[in-house]
């Protein structure tokens, strides 16, 4: 099993920036490649960004993309999501997930955090 706490979330003013970790606990000696996603009220959870075990490797949703960075720092078994140029559009909740896929489909992760509110205003 893997626990995924995350933190970092907010409300903000448009223009703004935060940044939201997710630690991990547990079986984290195994190579999961992590992501965020993220739900807002009455919709789909969508896919924000993923990152290899190693960091080598990114992937990004095309709405964050050049505003939006993930890393992470395995020594402290935390991942990271900078948020800049934030929009009202990406007030939701954005939920960590490990998994052994960079894969923008929720169903490539098998294990998942409880999520932090982002709330972005005009």
């Amino acid at each position: 099993q893997v626990q995924l706490v995350e933190s970092g979330g907010g409300l903000v003013q448009a223009g703004g920036s935060l940044r939201l970790s997710c630690a991990t606990s547990g079986r984290t000696h195994l190579t999961y490649n992590m992501a965020w996603f993220r739900q807002a009220p009455g919709k789909e959870r969508e896919f924000v960004a993923a990152i290899s075990w190693s960091g080598s490797s990114t992937n990004y949703a095309d709405s964050v993309k050049g505003r939006f960075t993930i890393s992470r720092d395995n020594a402290k078994n935390t991942i990271y999501l900078q948020m800049n140029s934030l929009k009202p559009e990406d007030t939701a909740v954005y939920y960590c997930a490990a998994g052994w896929t960079t894969a923008s489909t929720p169903s490539g992760y098998a294990y998942w955090g409880q999520g932090t509110q982002v709330t972005v205003s005009s």
